[in-house]
């Protein structure tokens, strides 16, 4: 709902504020330095810990305060079944606790007053996340006023009407959740049976199969490792981050001139039928390279592949999750994680004749195509299963929501 539209309400439902209806009361952070203010038995939360939070309700926090940190900072101890709501980075985390809780400065306890059930507030919240993120203002990050939150306006109906529909909710959503829970678990099945077919065609060694490096195999390069000045059109210069879901993604990509295009491409041009693959930060997404190429690379490995290989073969080969594992495990590097050329040229790899090379791709072909309609059949339904939620919660909070709907999920 829109602050401001006017609804046809049922008899007995008003509009109120909800400053009206509830306290809302600010979070606050004691001095990390002073360690009588930490490790207490006060629980504390931020944001970022309720956007971890696997359910509705929260009755435990990785850090708590002393009762000397609370009353020497800002924070305020929020009572049991407060809704406790993330006010910024980012606006929306919410959560009921179920013992006395106290936050930082980034989130606020919206403590319900006798006229509104906590859930039925919940609930309305959980609906609203955009409308409340659409009233926080800030430069450097939105933040939501305590002043903008109170003058959010909520439909209430009677007490007894609120817990009737919140009952209704709970049956809802539980029958929602269910149904979702399932359709994830086909989805994680559906993927785990092409990643099993995949795994073991590379785990067995047939008649011909070569035990080999890649570097033996192909030709292993990778891009530039210097920073060209960037400008505002020129030749496109790909990175690690350009490589997604196996495709090349060009939309946020950077530009370099005609002499550093060319320079870069003396020591690694890329080719069709090539393969590209992310060796720094996220490793893997290999790309085999389908069309005319008008570009550089940057922190990119290429495998030149012979007409002797099969290119979609290697794809797979480094797409596996043997190799995925492996290669992050070997990984390099603290801050952002890396596999060297050197590293990439003596990587193992059984290698068959081109001909099984062929068969095995039309094989995977045929099973990958099989297995992404599937998933994005139960993608689908999970994607369903949300929206239904968001239209149940637009009709609970219209005073349109009956008993019936339940038989209807289920």
């Amino acid at each position: 709902m829109k602050q401001g539209t006017k609804l046809s309400l049922p008899n007995g439902w008003k509009i109120r504020k909800l400053g009206e209806v509830s306290e809302i009361l600010n979070g606050g952070t004691p001095k990390t330095n002073i360690a009588e203010y930490w490790d207490g038995d006060i629980h504390w939360i931020t944001p970022a810990d309720l956007g971890k939070l696997k359910k509705p309700t929260v009755d435990d926090t990785p850090r708590k305060i002393t009762r000397l940190g609370l009353e020497k900072s800002s924070a305020k101890l929020f009572p049991k079944y407060s809704v406790v709501l993330s006010t910024r980075a980012p606006i929306g985390h919410l959560a009921i606790n179920e013992v006395p809780m106290s936050t930082n400065q980034g989130c606020r306890g919206i403590v319900p007053s006798k006229i509104i059930d906590t859930w039925y507030l919940y609930y309305f919240l959980k609906k609203n996340v955009e409308l409340l993120d659409s009233l926080g203002t800030g430069a450097t990050f939105k933040e939501l006023s305590t002043k903008a939150l109170s003058g959010v306006e909520i439909p209430l109906p009677p007490l007894p009407e609120q817990k009737r529909i919140v009952s209704i909710l709970d049956e809802c959503f539980a029958a929602i959740d269910k149904a979702k829970a399932n359709a994830e678990q086909n989805l994680k099945n559906t993927k785990e049976l092409f990643e099993s077919y995949l795994q073991g065609v590379f785990e067995k060694k047939g008649v011909g199969w070569e035990e080999k490096k890649l570097g033996e195999v192909y030709d292993v390069r990778d891009g530039t490792h210097d920073s060209p000045k960037y400008l505002n059109k020129g030749y496109p210069l790909v990175t690690s981050k350009n490589l997604k879901n196996h495709k090349l993604v060009l939309d946020d990509i950077k530009f370099i001139s005609e002499v550093d295009y060319v320079n870069i491409n003396k020591r690694s041009k890329v080719d069709t039928g090539d393969v590209l693959y992310a060796m720094i930060g996220t490793i893997g997404n290999p790309v085999v390279i389908e069309d005319e190429p008008n570009y550089a690379i940057k922190n990119v490995a290429l495998f030149k592949v012979g007409p002797e290989q099969n290119s979609y073969f290697l794809k797979y080969f480094l797409d596996s999750k043997q190799t995925i594992e492996k290669m992050i495990s070997d990984a390099k590097g603290t801050t952002q994680k890396f596999v060297g050329l050197g590293y990439l040229r003596n990587f193992q790899i059984l290698v068959p004749p081109l001909q099984e090379q062929q068969t095995i791709v039309r094989h995977l072909d045929v099973l990958r195509a099989e297995t992404q309609k599937l998933e994005a059949v139960y993608q689908n339904k999970i994607d369903d299963l949300e929206e239904l939620k968001n239209a149940i919660l637009q009709r609970a909070f219209a005073g349109d929501l009956t008993a019936e709907l339940v038989a209807s999920i289920n």
